[in-house]
């Protein structure tokens, strides 16, 4: 979570108000829902812990254009809690859906990722749009081949 107190604020008022909250490692909130549900609030993560953490998600939601990008190699759906994203190419392949800001909404579309295989599997499985992650590999080819021909 963000380290600004501004966004904090809320979401500690929200979150705590619906469950109960107990102090982990590392600055790590840990609330238990009512219902049963897990959710930890992390302070911000460096790179290779935060992509390990989205592995190991099942969806993810944020409003973070980087994130857009990345996690669609990981397979997992992508809610972007946002009314317009400047990376558009998530949303016309399916990976990414835009869900706004209103809290109905958001709940209605995550529900629908737990509850329906069908919808969760076509997010999932999308062809990521920003590329397959071999480019490296078809680089190291063709400047093979041009250092071959001089």
């Amino acid at each position: 979570m963000h380290l600004n107190p501004q966004v904090q604020k809320p979401v500690y008022e929200i979150l705590c108000a619906s469950g109960t909250a107990r102090e982990g490692a590392g600055g790590a909130l840990h609330l238990e829902g009512s219902g049963g549900g897990r959710l930890s609030l992390l302070p911000p993560l460096d790179y290779a812990p935060f992509v390990y953490l989205m592995t190991r998600s099942y969806l993810i939601l944020t409003d973070s254009g980087g994130i857009q990008e990345e996690v669609p190699a990981l397979g997992k759906p992508v809610l972007v809690m946002r009314e317009v994203t400047e990376r558009p190419e998530g949303v016309w392949a399916g990976t990414v859906k835009l869900v706004g800001t209103t809290r109905e909404i958001i709940l209605a579309e995550v529900k629908d990722l737990l509850e329906n295989p069908d919808h969760y599997q076509a997010m999932a499985q999308a062809k990521n749009p920003y590329g397959d992650g071999c480019a490296s590999q078809r680089i190291v080819v063709i400047l093979d081949q041009q250092l071959r021909a001089i």
